[in-house]
């Protein structure tokens, strides 16, 4: 059985946070992989701004972050959806697409979006296709185990509380990279050089607010 780590996320752009998420979850929760998954019609993203750059543009910077790392995997499932992506669906596609090798995933949340779990569609579905691996950092609101009480049983409650994993505070964002970029401001180590690299060639984010 390989354990497979599913990150969702806009990734507009990838950064060191998220990285730095992804390995804190790879090493804690000893996971074979991370499937970095960039998002494509969000139910989470209803009456927000549309992505700043294309779903291509995401997906290759996050194909730049990764290189190198054969622990992390990038898939492009949802971005090249027509329709509105909804995480248990994109669990069940994984959950067909690794069926071979009996595949065990874990959902890597922030602890910002694991408290709106409840609210998710089919959310009790989602946490016995996936263990929710909740991520905290210092100086940050604590995840709000309570509020799945009513949802998954007792014991996979525990489960989801005894597996939460500690990342270091850092203090980035994509939005602050995209101002940043916007104002002609460096982004050095606040993305991997190749991601830099990227945003400078295809001049991404200049006109960002």
């Amino acid at each position: 059985m390989i354990r497979y780590g599913i990150y969702g996320g806009a990734f507009d752009p990838i950064h060191l946070g998220h990285l730095l998420l992804a390995e804190s979850c790879l090493r804690q929760a000893k996971l074979d992989r991370v499937v970095f998954v960039p998002t494509g019609v969000s139910p989470h993203r209803a009456g927000k701004e549309s992505y700043h750059v294309s779903a291509e543009d995401r997906l290759n910077m996050i194909e730049s972050a990764i290189t190198g790392y054969d622990e992390f995997l990038v898939s492009r499932y949802e971005i090249d959806r027509q329709e509105t992506s909804y995480t248990v669906e994109t669990l069940q596609y994984f959950h067909r697409t690794f069926a071979l090798v009996e595949p065990q995933l874990y959902l890597l949340l922030g602890a910002d979006m694991f408290n709106d779990l409840p609210n998710w569609y089919e959310a009790g579905e989602i946490c016995k296709l996936a263990l929710p691996l909740v991520v905290t950092r210092p100086e940050t609101p604590s995840p709000y185990f309570a509020a799945l009480g009513g949802i998954v049983s007792a014991d996979r409650l525990e489960e989801i509380r005894q597996s939460a994993v500690m990342m270091p505070q850092i203090g980035i964002s994509a939005t602050q990279i995209r101002h940043r970029t916007a104002a002609n401001e460096s982004i050095r180590f606040q993305v991997p050089r190749s991601v830099e690299s990227y945003i400078a060639s295809r001049q991404l984010y200049r006109y960002s607010q």
